[in-house]
């Protein structure tokens, strides 16, 4: 459904969920994997473990479930949202969307569907879609999900990567509210850095280079390290400097979990405490899309969020690409 109303208005996150498998992935059970050990990959990553789908599970399971924690947790309901976007670069399959498949599970009778791919940037950049057709009036309530199952693209051969990523999923409505609670964004891409992170597709090149083709995710993670960590706290000040506020007045940082060393750089760079950072990947890994709204999900459920606080959500990744979101917390 999409309204003739254009009256502006703004836009609030009013509810959010989260969900992992059952099944952990520990650091020691890698090293029965590959060449390397709960010292080496803590070291590096500051992951300890991760979950992993069951067989029959998939990124739609997971939606599915992230949103029932959200209706569980929250006095909400999704079978009037009028949109539902899912943040993924893992659907079930490449269509239907795993957006249309939450729409039959929940019996949203009238709403627009569809999957969004800017791999773990996306839930940011979700957020900001909503946010803006709430906001222009077109509609009144967004179903956002961001969700990732990670473990079927992944080599376990390739011991630099495989002890990074896990599956999860997280869920978020964007409602319409009388006072905007976004407050600002920032997006950005490097097209040239797509090279660095891909999973080949229908072609096998990539601007004229041969790509490795495993079915696999393929990731120079050097070279993803150094692009983040001199792009986001640069993306951090421009989104500061959009809203009209200074890095102090941020109560949280809640960057996409890719990796904590990587993460401590950036808060080092941009001169953001890392003690006000707010993670998911010590125990569920690099889930992608999930990353965020799991690190969201968590601390509401601790407690640690009180309505009122300014949050700087910013994700980054395959593309290249990325996008910041700063948020009046409101629930």
């Amino acid at each position: 459904m999409i309204y003739a109303e254009t009256k502006p208005a703004g836009a609030a996150i009013t509810a959010i969920g989260g969900y992992v498998p059952e099944r952990v992935l520990t650091n020691d059970d890698l090293s029965r994997m590959v060449e390397t050990n709960d010292e080496w990959i803590v070291k590096r990553t500051g992951i300890r473990e991760r979950r992993i789908c069951a067989p029959d599970e998939y990124t739609s399971d997971m939606s599915f479930a992230a949103v029932n924690d959200m209706l569980a947790r929250y006095p909400v309901s999704v079978e009037d949202a009028d949109l539902i976007l899912v943040a993924t670069n893992t659907p079930d399959f490449p269509f239907p969307s795993v957006a249309c498949q939450v729409q039959q599970r929940f019996g949203i009778r009238s709403a627009g569907a569809f999957d969004l791919n800017a791999t773990c940037a996306g839930f940011a950049y979700a957020l900001h879609l909503a946010n803006g057709l709430v906001t222009a009036g077109l509609h009144r309530k967004v179903l956002v999900i961001g969700a990732d199952n990670l473990s079927r693209i992944t080599d376990y051969t390739d011991r630099s990567t495989c002890i990074l990523l896990g599956d999860g999923a997280g869920a978020a409505l964007v409602e319409r509210s009388d006072t905007p609670h976004f407050l600002a964004a920032h997006l950005g891409t490097d097209g040239s850095g797509g090279i660095h992170v891909y999973r080949t597709g229908l072609s096998r090149t990539m601007n004229g280079i041969e790509l490795v083709d495993t079915g696999k995710m393929v990731q120079n993670g050097r070279e993803v390290y150094k692009w983040a960590t001199q792009t986001v706290p640069k993306g951090m000040r421009a989104l500061l400097d959009n809203a009209g506020i200074a890095m102090e007045e941020v109560d949280w940082f809640v960057p996409h979990s890719a990796n904590l060393r990587m993460i401590e750089s950036i808060c080092e760079k941009s001169g953001f405490p890392i003690e006000k950072t707010l993670v998911s990947m010590v125990y569920y890994g690099n889930t992608s899309a999930a990353s965020i709204p799991l690190a969201l999900s968590d601390a509401a459920r601790e407690g640690r969020l009180s309505a009122g606080d300014t949050l700087m959500l910013y994700g980054f990744g395959g593309g290249l690409t990325h996008a910041g979101v700063l948020v009046r917390w409101s629930i």
